[in-house]
């Protein structure tokens, strides 16, 4: 006889929070400040846009594929590990990229590092301009009747006076050109003299034509040749730095989201249906503010951890790179967790079947369609706050300590919403929620573009709890109420996943030409200004759309019979309390046949 594994719901709770924990947490360390470390590598804004719209593009397209694969194959446990290893060693490798040296933001580690640096650092900050040119004075020519000790001739010393005076008087290619005819054959340093400054640069600049097609001659095929046998990478080797680095890193940080998308579908898959098989999936949702604490302490720590830095090894790793041992030691530590997971494999549900049917809903319901279209926007708004604010408080004169603890705040202030969310229901209904919790992030990124000191941005961060609490808990709700049975987490995952990361892919783009072409500031007033807009359309729109409420029966099942109203008829008293009543009776009636 097979012997009955038990299940605790308790303990697998415990590790899923635990594992939920951490990799939030390893989360948080890194990805936040992720655009920070891009600027300092010297991408342009345009950019790092486009970087982390790939990002969110390879989120949207590669977890619920991967997910599927790795349940058909039943690979769950493998895929998590997996994840865990291979992101932790991309994310390390990130820190091999070197910089282009081209509007590099500072990075020094202290004040001893950054004078040290500044003189080197000169040259590339300050226009050309600016710069004072240097002039070369060579030597004077050796007599040939001299010896070393004895004095010139009175010529000579003429002629050298001369040429230093030229040297002086002409501009520096009359004076390279000068001496470049003291070092031809035949030409005596007496003549040198007597050639004018015109003459002198026609020479320079004829032999400097030849010299120039000659070279550019051979450096084309040189580079026909080079695209010719090698193809792309010809293409990518004749870039300008800044375009070699961009797409390097492009090309790291899609194999890193590639290697740590399936890790939350996966695992919250898994755990789903492990609670499922207990009958205890309605105690799935206690896991969720364990995420948003670990991603609070992550970004808070990491923050702080690096603000007290100085250079790691030696002056050649930068204190920044703190933010990818976190991440990389985080999720190693996540690893042994994930040994212990508590997962199951239900065959019966077929999860790409589900997903259609949850876009089937969404679309036949107009005020679910709202809520789409409203985390949609969210997303894109959302982006241009993960991706430049950061950049924007860098201006302002924040440094690390202060960017981890605003990021902090915002997250804790989300996580407290549930405290909130029975008093706002009372006072206002789920659509009105959403359209405050939009009106939230507007006023935030509005407060944004007006920062005036390292700490001037806590007080919008207090707003998180309604621009991500609330909206997200009204978003609930109309899951609730379109979703079929057994279709509520497909429908939230059409909100979560498909709307808010396509919705961040283009705001990624969007946001980083804005900002590439008129500043920070006003990124954030013109995302304020839309959402502004779209939230008064909302309301008119949620006004005429009809309210469409669907019975949720698995919460019907799971209710209480004692909450039924004593003014209910008895044909409408539910069909459940019916069934129970008659198997009652049939085993009385069967038990009274034993008796006799």
């Amino acid at each position: 006889m097979k012997r009955i594994k038990q299940i605790d719901v308790k303990r697998a709770l415990a590790l899923a929070s635990v594992f939920n924990f951490l990799c939030s947490c390893s989360k948080g360390c890194l990805l936040p400040f992720l655009t920070l470390y891009l600027r300092q590598l010297g991408l342009t804004p345009g950019m790092t846009g486009l970087i982390m719209a790939a990002k969110h593009l390879i989120t949207l397209v590669w977890s619920p594929v991967a997910s599927l694969l790795s349940k058909h194959y039943n690979k769950r446990r493998v895929v998590i590990k997996g994840s865990l290893v291979c992101s932790a060693a991309v994310a390390l490798v990130l820190l091999l990229v070197p910089t282009t040296e081209v509007h590099t933001q500072s990075s020094s580690c202290n004040t001893t590092n950054l004078s040290s640096g500044s003189t080197q650092s000169l040259d590339n900050l300050l226009p050309s301009s600016i710069v004072p040119e240097t002039t070369v004075t060579s030597a004077p020519p050796e007599h040939p009747d001299t010896r070393p000790g004895d004095t010139l001739p009175a010529e000579t010393k003429s002629a050298s006076v001369m040429t230093s005076t030229a040297s002086r008087n002409q501009p520096e290619d009359v004076s390279v050109g000068v001496e470049s005819s003291l070092q031809e054959p035949g030409i005596s340093s007496s003549v040198v003299p007597h050639v004018s400054g015109s003459s002198a640069a026609a020479v320079r600049r004829r032999r400097r034509s030849e010299v120039k097609s000659g070279s550019e001659e051979q450096q084309r095929e040189k580079t026909t040749e080079e695209e010719s046998q090698f193809g792309f990478l010809g293409n990518l080797k004749v870039m300008d730095p800044e375009h070699q680095l961009f797409f390097l890193i492009l090309l790291l940080v899609s194999v890193w989201e590639s290697v740590s998308a399936p890790l939350e579908w996966t695992a919250d898959d898994g755990l789903y249906e492990y609670l499922d098989f207990a009958d205890a999936s309605d105690r799935y949702t206690s896991i969720g503010p364990w995420g948003l604490l670990g991603a609070a302490c992550g970004a808070g720590g990491a923050g702080l951890l690096v603000s007290q830095l100085s250079c790691l090894i030696a002056d050649r790793i930068p204190r920044s790179a703190a933010h990818f041992f976190c991440y990389s030691g985080l999720a190693a530590l996540a690893l042994p967790v994930a040994c212990y997971l508590p997962l199951y494999l239900n065959k019966k549900r077929d999860r790409a079947n589900g997903l259609l049917k949850a876009v089937q809903l969404v679309r036949g319901s107009p005020r679910a369609l709202l809520c789409a279209i409203t985390t949609l926007l969210v997303g894109a708004a959302g982006s241009a706050v993960d991706n430049f604010l950061l950049w924007q408080m860098q201006d302002h004169g924040s440094n690390e300590l202060h960017m981890g603890s605003s990021l902090a705040l915002a997250l804790l202030s989300q996580a407290a919403f549930p405290l909130l969310a029975g008093r706002l229901s009372k006072l206002l209904s789920p659509g009105r929620v959403l359209a405050v919790g939009a009106a939230a992030l507007g006023l935030q990124c509005l407060y944004y573009s007006f920062l005036w000191g390292p700490w001037a941005v806590l007080p919008a961060q207090v707003l998180s709890c309604f621009s991500g609490g609330a909206l997200w808990w009204a978003v609930n709700v109309q899951c609730e109420d379109v979703a079929t049975p057994e279709a509520e987490r497909s429908v939230r995952r059409i909100y979560s996943t498909l709307s808010l990361q396509l919705g961040s892919s283009l705001g990624s783009v969007g946001g980083g030409f804005v900002v590439q072409r008129f500043g920070l500031a006003w990124l954030f007033r013109a995302v304020a200004a839309g959402l502004m807009l779209w939230c008064v359309c909302l309301l008119l729109l949620q006004w005429k759309a009809p309210h469409q409420r669907r019975i949720n029966y698995s919460r019907l099942l799971a209710a209480n019979a004692s909450e039924a109203s004593d003014s209910e008829s008895e044909q409408e008293r539910d069909w459940l309390d019916k069934a129970m009543e008659t198997d009652r009776s049939n085993n009385n009636n069967y038990g009274r046949r034993i008796n006799h």
